[in-house]
């Protein structure tokens, strides 16, 4: 098999390093950062489970410094839901069109987007308790077993729940890392990580770092406001492209 291009490979760097900054900035967002990159380059098969390992190398890397958010009886209803979720989304796979359920997701996340960025006070959900976070869970990690879209769900969660910007990140974070572990572990059993994903994940890990790095170091800089309008632009940004991708 040929070594990629000098295009190719400048493509998947310019995809990780955004995405790696993306995810260092807002805990969340990587996959759909970095796969408007590196499809154009190589095959979903490759993609996916890069995506995958990249992204929990970057949440491995910022989590020291949002561990202050995380509330381990707050997050334990999310993660176990959501690792439940993700082989019941890997089944559904041959009964589901995927285009069709990216286009019911992405025009979601732009009606949200569109209404949370006019209304003068946003709502806070109280209710529900730990089933309906579990809920929430569940639906993440069925979207991230099925289209790799375990972000939107708990990320728009969070923000109804009223959390501040490091309780939001206390969940979101941890919760993706540990749906995205899983889904590279389906890769792994399926025979999914051959040469070609061992040559772009050397090219793909370090940027995805320096990435990391640059969006923490903005992290530590920006206020409650500035976050919030960060998380609602990047679901926006999120829905519209799962809009182009379902008609595509």
């Amino acid at each position: 098999m040929d070594l990629p291009s000098l295009g190719d490979t400048a493509i998947v760097v310019a995809g990780a390093l955004t995405a790696g900054f993306v995810n260092g900035l807002s805990g969340s967002g990587y996959a759909l950062m970095a796969l408007g990159f590196w499809l154009h380059v190589m095959s979903p098969t490759t993609a996916a489970p890069l995506t995958a390992l990249c992204s929990v190398s970057g949440h491995v890397q910022s989590l020291p410094r949002i561990w202050r958010g995380v509330i381990w009886k707050r997050l334990w209803p999310f993660l176990t839901a959501g690792l439940v979720g993700v082989p019941l989304g890997t089944a559904l796979l041959g009964h589901i069109r995927i285009q069709p359920l990216k286009l019911a997701v992405g025009c979601f996340l732009v009606l949200y987007c569109g209404w949370m960025a006019f209304v003068r006070r946003p709502p806070i959900v109280h209710g529900g308790g730990r089933w309906a976070d579990a809920g929430v869970g569940l639906v993440g990690g069925v979207l991230g077993g099925m289209a790799s879209m375990s972000g939107p769900a708990p990320s728009v969660w969070a923000q109804l729940r009223g959390w501040n910007m490091h309780e939001q990140r206390g969940v979101n974070q941890p919760f993706n890392m540990a749906i995205l572990a899983a889904a590279l572990v389906s890769a792994a059993a399926a025979g999914f990580l051959d040469r070609i994903f061992l040559i772009w994940a050397v090219v793909t890990l370090p940027m995805t770092a320096l990435g990391a790095r640059l969006g923490l170091l903005v992290y530590g800089r920006i206020n409650e406001r500035q976050f919030r309008w960060i998380v609602l632009g990047l679901l926006a940004l999120s829905g519209g492209s799962l809009i182009l991708s379902g008609l595509g």
